[in-house]
């Protein structure tokens, strides 16, 4: 278990995978993710089995302290130890907890995991360009952008660009 102010990281557990399904389903909350067709739970089963055997993968269930309320989910994937690299996903899926700062805290908890522990040098993520809430705490979570790929994604019949960001070892201050 990984240890912030005010959340906690923990494995995901099989209970926990009905929530994942009511949020992945939600348009609101999947607008930014690469999942977005709907699934039901033999879905989520069939992803929590895999990913609990893949070495390159670690995705953490976030949950605030005071109330053990699960509220989404962080992680890495395309962990490659030759590289020393993997890239960040995250989801706030309980829509009341957004804005709060839970998410920042929640990148800084695995950043520091996987700098530390993971021994990893190099963590990356795509963000949408039109989702400048995003990209804002991930450059509070010391990440900087390093490109954009245009006409990266597509939502709504359009195509929007997506910033590439990523910390370095060198670069995290704690």
């Amino acid at each position: 278990m990984l240890k912030g102010k005010r959340i906690y990281l923990r494995p995901v557990e099989r209970d926990d995978l009905a929530r994942y399904v009511k949020w992945l389903n939600d348009e609101t909350v999947n607008a930014h993710l690469t999942t977005f067709i709907p699934m039901n739970l033999d879905d989520e089963v069939e992803w929590y089995e895999n990913q609990r055997h893949d070495s390159s993968t670690l995705n953490l269930a976030i949950v605030i302290t005071t109330e053990e309320k699960h509220i989404g989910s962080v992680g890495l994937m395309k962990i490659q130890p030759r590289n020393q690299s993997a890239e960040l996903g995250i989801v706030i899926g309980d829509k009341e907890c957004w804005g709060q700062g839970y998410g920042q805290e929640a990148i800084e908890r695995l950043v520091e995991f996987a700098f530390k522990q993971l021994n990893l040098n190099r963590i990356y993520l795509r963000v949408d360009a039109h989702h400048p809430a995003a990209k804002r705490c991930y450059e509070k979570s010391g990440f900087v952008e390093e490109g954009r790929l245009r006409s990266a994604g597509f939502r709504h019949g359009q195509f929007h660009d997506q910033f590439v960001m990523s910390i370095l070892r060198s670069e995290y201050n704690n």
